[in-house]
């Protein structure tokens, strides 16, 4: 009998060792991107998440929905119609024209996991459809705090044309408002932001506000006919920076001169827009979220590993805008590549005393946390 035992022992204790030394499978996760391919902010958000996958040993696959809702539905499932092997371990969705029920429940019924990145729920979503109960499968979301971005960049706008005595000819300051959308909840929360900095300035008259659906061509039919009726405003505040620029493609083809017969501002980090603000022609920038993505894979990647987020909330929404000026769009400019970013200094799994997830983007783009 001790011989039975040592002999199931021993067998045991190789099992075991093989096992421990077998590799651990790669976490896969989808990307559900609601941009365009081409689009420079999507893109780098893309890129972020990619360097992110490296720095955390994960498999990242990144779909377009060329801004197309029902693309984004059709490509949830197709990824539930996959072969169950070929299908990911969680898919991060946003929440852009209102598709992330839709998309969740799509992706549950094939028992795949989801996560929200960039948009989340509505609050209207939030009482039916909350992470892991509405919709069991959607483990949390996270947000960059998007009212930062239009109270930054407007407040930086407002200030300007304030110290260069822009006013009108009724001593007021006047200011056109270009938005996204109506239903995403990242614009209704920049536009929010935008009406919290005119709170706090008077003397400053919102014209007009209209909506351009993020879009450069969109946001110059805007423009052109806001100038049209005569209505040329001191400030032009835009809800990123394609539609900042075409709204000052229609001021320029008008013989108006950003920069100096009116001001503009924006949002969004693409080297177009940190160019624009170096030379002026922009005069007030916020970014930073576009690494919004790369830090929903740290969560991933410890919540795969036993590590879950949910004792600091499944819904979260963390400061990541800044402002930029002329001097910081430069050190931007001359940043490391993001390849060369380690995200593993973000993981509660690989710093164990990290008591809270910090997702600044400072730290990322001066460079402190590239790889060793």
């Amino acid at each position: 009998m001790p011989c039975l035992l040592r002999t199931a022992l021993l067998a045991c204790c190789t099992a075991l060792s093989t096992l421990l030394a077998a590799p651990v499978q790669a976490q896969t996760v989808s990307f559900i991107n609601p941009g365009h391919a081409d689009e420079a902010y999507w893109r780098s958000a893309s890129q972020a998440m990619e360097a992110a996958a490296r720095s955390l040993g994960m498999k990242l696959e990144v779909l377009y929905a060329e801004r197309q809702p029902e693309r984004a539905l059709a490509l949830c499932r197709e990824l539930a119609a996959r072969p169950r092997e070929q299908r990911p371990d969680y898919v991060i969705l946003s929440n852009d024209k209102g598709v992330l029920v839709e998309c969740a429940q799509n992706l549950a019924a094939a028992r795949i996991k989801s996560f929200a990145a960039f948009s989340g729920l509505l609050p209207q979503e939030l009482k039916r459809w909350s992470p892991r109960s509405g919709l069991p499968l959607l483990m949390g979301s996270l947000e960059p705090r998007a009212q930062d971005a239009g109270y930054l960049s407007a407040k930086a706008l407002i200030e300007q044309g304030l110290a260069r005595q822009m006013h009108g000819s009724d001593g007021r300051l006047h200011l056109l408002a270009i938005a996204g959308d109506r239903s995403t909840p990242s614009s209704i929360q920049r536009n929010q932001g935008l009406r919290q900095a005119l709170a706090e300035h008077p003397t400053v008259e919102l014209d007009a506000q209209t909506f351009a659906d993020w879009r450069r061509d969109q946001a110059r039919e805007r423009m052109q006919g806001q100038l049209q009726r005569g209505h040329a405003p001191q400030l032009v505040w835009a809800g990123n920076d394609l539609m900042a620029f075409g709204a000052m493609d229609a001021a320029e083809a008008r013989g108006l001169v950003p920069g100096r017969d009116l001001l503009f501002s924006a949002i969004n980090t693409s080297d177009e827009a940190m160019q624009a603000l170096i030379t002026g022609r922009l005069s007030s920038l916020a970014g930073g979220h576009f690494l919004t993505g790369a830090f929903a894979m740290v969560l991933l990647h410890d919540l795969y590993r036993g590590r879950d987020f949910a004792d600091e909330g499944l819904v979260l929404e963390r400061p990541m805008f800044m402002r930029f000026d002329s001097a910081a769009a430069q050190r931007f400019l001359a940043r490391p590549s993001l390849t060369e970013l380690d995200f593993r200094r973000f993981s509660k799994l690989h710093n164990p005393r990290l008591r809270r997830y910090n997702f600044g983007p400072q730290g990322l783009l001066d460079g402190s946390a590239a790889a060793p």
